[in-house]
């Protein structure tokens, strides 16, 4: 054996073990895995199990990677989502080949630590995880349980509240019960009765559970708690939600009964029903119980996975102390073990089976499995497979596939064991002419075992559509569809009344509300219909209906009553009416235009009287146009439907008029209004979506409407493209289609437009088909969501695009979405501001929505010269609260639920100067925490001109932003000064009793001067909407044409209030400014002088757009300004200049000399309205108000440090090479900046400069970034070291000049000692020229780097004293 080392000189022994000890170091520091937690690390020995220590995050998650690793052939650890505070959701799959699904393997699941501080359910979850794995291959019971089921254990649904809690304490008063965002997880699910009440953005362990349980289709699970010993089976609540004593039944409590004592009567103390807890005389018989009859748990997890997941679960509590000692694990794991493995092998009970295509073979993925008088049917998963979990005994079993014809099996014998086998091959429907489901039922032929029936060919089938005589030997198919019984014409007060009769009737699938009013004040309803009416289920497309849009075209409307009567009645009874509503969110407008509809004639067949609306506007005509500029004012009916699809995600709609017999689908006018065929990007989808509907209309789809009135026009298939019928411009259907997410068409549904009543039950006859197969529609294409790769959250306002195809849809709150589209192979590709976008293909069949599901991974900010391991900024407590907080109001219904969660009762009205100072005084006396009053000045009059500051901090912090709320520059225009005292009053009554407002209040710093102008308003004239008194001040000047920066552009003195002003915006370092005026209805941003380029337009414009999209009616465009001359300007937001231009405008001076943006809104045409109108006008600007809040906390922010860590003060950050802000104390500095990717450079007088790139998104706080700029060794522009070089070389030639020359002169005269001096002052005079060359250029360099050439004079000389 060689030995290394010897014979080798000592010094090199010595070196050897550093050696070895230097390569073992990098082997390990190469074999690192980093910071990814995902990640399964290097094969690590499975530590022997003690039972007797909990393992805490860390610890919990190296086990379940080790044990994944040592038997990879059974077992497979995977995350579905991450906690608030991002730990890993673990789940461990055990089965064989867990890395690939196969069919033929129900699916099961444990969930433990749902409650933080309820832990034996975590470590007893591993114990059986452990145990699982261990015994495999040597238990014949396991082996073969895994054998044949898909087993998935989550130990810790709460890791975060787990780590808050305490060993020990049994009553769970240790605050670890809830997430990290203080939210009860088994109160956060969807709930069948009341709809969801928890915000997604605060529960992303819920939000990542849901998704597995939709994705999985487990068949059996188990939800494991502490706190008694009981297993509590569905439902856990009740429509009554009575606090306890109430039995909640579902439709399968007998099978539920069963499986809850399966695992009490397998564990020893649960099963005598008296778990003899401390301070609780509680007892259950059998150790079961009814979870709402306990106590009433709205949001819970069981019955979710029961009504939404396919899943039976069940509830066990498995201790009487919530956090026992470790030294009881051991005992509850023998308590505990034999019931777990018991419950499990309970998922291979019932029936299952596969349900396939007669002619392909090809599995039918959710297909309805239907039990005859049970109303709980469960999907397919994805090979067709099914799990009907049953209690023993004789069953008639269908499967019902859209497009197919349903088959029934009669007789099906469930014995108590394995389940029975029952596999289903659906025909495609062949269409019939008959109204009905067709249904075929087989019944079970004595040549099949009696245990598995099957529907072979050589059973006799037929096509049923009445019902069963009820006989023993009959087929059972389901019961005929009930078919309307009101056949009338209904004026409003009888349509108000059958709404809300059925709303009443039906609570349970149907929710009527109005989305705003007519002309006349009638309420505009809409009636919707689904499982879960109330909210917006994740995954579940929205769909809608309008009709009565012309008030004489009456046809739409009856038969949108007719269809609310045949959903309401054959909800749980007809299975396609069943699928559609649980699967489908379906609103029902009935009339659009009801004011129209009460001046219309019975009898009328191709009138116009009551075609227009009370205002005499075609609502048809009165939408924006993509050609045409619509001049006719914006109507209160076409407002409402805008806002209402703008809040609400629809994927497909149609609209139902009368006229003709066709389906007309975008567009509906071309760029030079003639007829001819206006194509759109999704031309196809159209046309198929239209022809989805014509054909199941007899008479439509043979083209050929109306022959006696047009003879000649002819539909080909009952269809035809909008504006090759004829030109609309201002139509609802295109406006659908390019400013929503929504495919709209237009159904015209008969000749006569108000047919007598005695003919309207032809038309349900004619289009009750119709009107089903085009809700079909909605569920085709492609759907998913797309979610952060991080911690799993939807990603809201996501793009999905489709090559080919130049229209995009974008997702909803939560990150789902869906897009139309017809069968084909796709490449799709989701993108979202400060992600990576990634593209994916797909293949789209015909009859079903395929699932295509993205994981966007954030982008990061670049820099140029900081690696990413340099300093990072670090976030405590209250700022990722905050982060929380601003992500959660810019969704789409964050500041909408904040505006009513804080509805109080308006009193807003005017003020003078008088009342307007004692009311400021009374709001920082009874409000001293965080009200401060400052006196900025006084006016021409000796006014004082006030400004109210709301913050929590008697200090400024420059970290802080700062937001300026000004009004009343014109003091003729003083509602501005009105809304801002009502803002101001609103913040500080909110302030302690809103957690979000308290939250702004406490990390923002609010300024209101709520008038700049207190003479002009006491000399403006009141209720005049035009008057220019009080515009100027009391030297009658106009106070926006007084704020110049540059003395040289000033002719006189600034006015007292300019200066007072003018003094506030220099000194405060402001983030953003919001001046409010009156005269019209639009929000505006700089500049208001004539400049041929903005810099940073695009993040002005997105700052005014955000007020204008979250006004109720600036968004439009529409002024409605008849005194201005100004009707319509896009999406409400315009640059002041082209509006009015002028100099010396405060906003202007703000941009140039305050280095802060300012928008400008004009509140309303009116300058003055009546005060009667100022609540609409709060209620209108309230929402917008709070947004700019929310959007000061927005852009980018940070510290520019040196080297050693001490800030730089009075630094340049210059955005995208243009716009500079500066750094203000602790070398803070926060920009506003538009969503996506921006450049910033850093700059300060000594130091390098430092670029760097960031990315701000729309609905998330600001960047934080840490600049370190190291200094600047160039000296004249050319590296120190040369320089250094240079001088040294030119030192020496200097001396031995010196030296030659010394001793030429030593030989001459004795005027040696003379000649020296006056060479050594000669070079003195010439290092004073080089240092003052080097102070000239540096000076020259740094303004050379600001120095903009259009800049004007004022900016100029503000540039140079940087």
């Amino acid at each position: 054996m060689i030995c290394f080392g010897e014979h080798l000189p000592s010094s090199v022994e010595i070196r050897w073990p550093l050696f070895f000890f230097f390569l073992l170091s990098v082997v390990f520091a190469a074999d690192g895995s980093g910071d990814d937690p995902r990640r399964v690390e290097s094969s690590k020995e499975v530590s022997v199990e003690t039972y007797d220590k909990y393992y805490n995050y860390g610890e919990l998650t190296e086990r379940l990677q080790s044990l994944a690793q040592k038997y990879p052939h059974i077992a497979n650890l995977s995350s579905i989502g991450r906690s608030v505070e991002g730990r890993e959701l673990w789940v461990m799959r055990i089965t064989t080949d867990p890395g690939t699904d196969t069919p033929g393997k129900p699916k099961f699941k444990y969930v433990g630590n749902m409650h933080g501080d309820e832990t034996v359910s975590r470590q007893v979850l591993v114990y059986l995880v452990e145990y699982l794995l261990a015994k495999y291959g040597e238990d014949q019971r396991i082996t073969e349980l895994v054998n044949s089921t898909d087993i998935y254990i989550m130990p810790s649904m709460n890791p975060d509240g787990f780590e808050k809690s305490t060993e020990g304490d049994c009553g769970g008063n240790s605050g670890g019960r809830n997430n990290a965002k203080n939210m009860d997880l088994n109160r956060s699910f969807p709930d069948q009765f009341d709809g969801t009440t928890a915000d997604s953005t605060k529960i992303p362990e819920v939000m990542a559970v849901i998704r597995w349980i939709q994705e999985k289709k487990f068949v059996l699970s188990g939800n494991l708690h502490g706190g008694t010993v009981v297993a509590s089976y569905p439902l856990d609540d009740s429509a009554y939600h009575r606090q306890e004593g109430y039995y909640s039944r579902s439709e399968d409590d007998n099978l539920f009964r069963y499986l809850a004592r399966v695992y009490s009567s397998n564990h020893p103390v649960m099963k005598t029903g008296m778990p003899s807890c401390p301070n609780s005389e509680e007892t259950f018989q059998d150790g079961i119980t009814n979870g709402a009859e306990w106590y009433d748990v709205p949001g819970g997890m069981q019955d979710y996975n029961y009504i939404y997941g396919n899943c039976l679960e069940i509830t066990m509590e498995l201790s009487c102390c919530k956090y026992p000692h470790a030294s009881q694990l051991s005992t509850e794991w023998d308590l505990n073990r034999e019931s777990l493995i018991a419950y499990m092998e309970k998922v291979h009970i019932g029936v299952r089976g596969y349900v396939k295509d007669a002619i392909s073979g090809a599995a039918l993925s959710n297909a309805n499995i239907v039990v005859a008088s049970n109303r709980h049917n469960l999907l397919t998963g994805k090979f067709g497979d099914y799990y009907r979990l049953l209690l023993p005994g004789t069953y008639n079993v269908t499967a019902v596939a859209t497009g197919y014809t349903s088959v029934t099996v009669n007789g099906v014998q469930v014995t108590d064991g394995k389940a029975t086998e029952l596999n289903f091959t659906l025909s495609p429907v062949v269409p019939e002419a008959t109204v009905g489901v067709p249904v075929t039922t087989t019944s079970a032929s004595s040549t099949s075992h009696p245990n598995t029936p099957s529907t072979s060919s050589s059973h006799s089938s037929q096509t049923l559509v009445i019902p069963s005589d009820g006989k023993k030997n009959n087929p059972t198919v389901p019961p005929p569809a009930q078919q309307p019984q009101e056949f009338r014409h209904h004026n409003y007060f009888d349509m108000d009344m059958f709404l809300r009769k059925y709303s009443s009737e039906f609570p349970s699938i149907t929710k009527l509300h109005s989305i705003g009013q007519s002309v006349e004040s009638r309420e505009l309803y809409v009636m919707i219909i689904s499982d879960n009416p109330d909210v917006h289920e994740h995954g579940e497309p929205e769909f809608k209906y309008v009709a009565n849009m012309h008030g004489n075209e009456v046809v739409g409307r009856e038969l949108l009553l007719n269809l609310i009567e045949y959903l309401c009645r054959n909800y749980g009874t007809n299975p396609e009416v069943t699928w559609l509503v649980n699967n489908t969110r379906i609103h029902l407008m009935p009339s659009l235009n009801p004011d129209g509809y009460e001046q219309a004639i019975e009898g009328d067949k191709n009138g116009l009287k009551g075609r227009n609306n009370s205002n005499n506007f075609d609502l048809n005509r009165n939408f924006p146009d993509q050609f045409t500029n619509i001049t006719e004012p914006r109507q209160p009916e076409t407002v409402a439907v805008m806002n209402w699809l703008k809040s609400t995600p629809f994927v497909l709609s149609a609209n139902l008029h009368g006229g003709s017999l066709v389906v007309n689908y975008p567009f509906d006018d071309s760029k030079n209004g003639t007829v001819h065929y206006s194509t759109s990007p999704d031309d196809a989808v159209f046309q198929q979506v239209s022809r989805a509907y014509s054909k199941e209309n007899p008479l439509m789809h043979q083209g050929h409407p109306c022959e006696d009135v047009y003879p000649e026009e002819y539909f080909k298939d009952g269809i035809i493209n909008g504006a090759q019928w004829y030109s609309v411009s201002g139509g609802m259907q295109d406006w659908n289609y390019l400013n929503t997410n929504c495919f709209e068409v237009t159904i015209e549904l008969g000749c006569d437009k108000y047919p007598l009543a005695k003919d309207l039950p032809k038309y349900w006859e004619q289009n009750q088909r119709a009107l089903l197969q085009f809700i079909h529609q909605v569920h085709t294409g492609v759907k998913g969501t797309v979610s952060d790769s991080r911690d799993g959250t939807g990603i809201p306002n996501a793009t999905i695009s489709v090559e080919g195809i130049n229209h995009s849809v974008t997702t909803a709150h939560s990150g789902d979405y869906w897009r139309l589209l017809i069968p084909g192979t796709y490449s799709i590709t989701a993108s979202a501001l400060g992600y990576e976008p990634v593209m994916t293909y797909a293949t789209v069949s015909k009859d079903r929505a395929e699932v295509v599901d993205f994981r966007l991974t954030r982008l990061h900010s670049e820099s140029s010269d900081q690696s990413p391991s340099g300093p990072q900024p670090t976030l405590d407590q209250s700022e990722r609260e905050l982060q929380s907080l601003i992500k959660e109001l810019s969704f789409d219904q964050g500041l909408e639920q904040l505006v009513r969660m804080t509805a109080t009762e308006s009193k807003i009205h005017y003020r003078d100067s008088k009342d307007l100072s004692s009311y400021l005084r009374a709001l920082t006396l009874n409000f001293p925490k965080i009200a401060i009053l400052h006196s900025l000045g006084q006016s021409v009059e000796f006014r004082t001109i006030w400004a109210l500051e709301i913050s929590n901090k008697p200090e400024a912090e420059p970290s802080e932003p700062k937001i300026r709320f000004v009004a009343g520059i014109h003091g003729n225009a003083p509602v501005g000064t009105a809304l801002l005292l009502e803002f101001a009053e609103f913040l500080c009554f909110n302030y302690g009793k809103n957690p979000a407002i308290t939250k702004l209040i406490n990390e923002t710093r609010i300024f209101i001067v709520p008038s700049i102008n207190p003479d002009g308003r006491e000399h403006a004239v009141k209720r005049q909407c035009t008057s220019k008194q009080g515009l100027t001040n009391s030297n009658g000047k106009d106070l926006d044409t007084d704020f110049f920066g540059n003395a040289s552009q000033r002719v006189v003195e600034p006015q007292p209030e300019t200066r007072a002003m003018m003094d506030f915006i220099i000194n405060t370092h402001f983030t953003l400014s919001v001046a409010l005026d009156g005269g019209s209805l639009v929000a505006t941003y700089p500049y208001d002088k004539p400049v041929q380029t903005v810099e940073n337009e695009g993040t002005l414009k997105y700052l005014a757009s955000v007020y204008a999209n979250n006004h109720p009616k600036m968004h439009f465009g529409d002024t409605g300004c008849s005194n201005n001359g100004q009707s319509s300007v896009p999406d409400g937001v315009m640059r002041a200049a082209e509006r009015q231009s002028h100099m010396g405008s405060m906003k202007d001076f703000s941009m140039d000399f305050g280095h802060c943006p300012e928008i400008t809104v004009y509140t309303g045409c009116c300058l003055f309205p009546p005060p009667e109108q100022l609540p609409t006008l709060w209620a209108e600007n309230k929402k917008p108000l709070l947004s700019m809040l929310v959007e000061a906390h927005k852009g980018v922010r940070g510290v520019v440090r040196d080297r050693s860590g001490k800030p730089i003060v009075g630094a340049v950050i210059v955005l995208n090479g243009g716009v500079r802000v500066f750094t203000v104390e602790g070398g803070y500095f926060h920009a506003l900046l538009a969503p996506g990717g921006h450049n910033i450079e850093a700059v300060a007088d000594g130091y390098q400069q430092q670029r760097q790139k960031v990315v701000v998104s729309s609905y998330e706080a600001a960047n934080s970034i840490i600049i370190v700029l190291g200094m600047d060794n160039n000296i004249f522009g050319l590296p120190r070291e040369f320089v250094v070089a240079g001088a040294a070389a030119s030192m020496t030639a200097l001396v031995v000049t010196a030296c030659i020359t010394w001793c030429v002169c030593a030989s001459k005269s004795n005027r040696q000692k003379d000649g020296f001096h006056r060479l050594r002052q000669h070079r003195d005079d010439y290092d004073d020229e080089i240092r003052l060359t080097s102070i000239g250029s540096k000076k020259s360099l740094l303004a050379h780097e600001f120095q903009d050439e259009s800049e004007s004079d004022e900016e100029t000389l503000y540039a140079n004293k940087i």
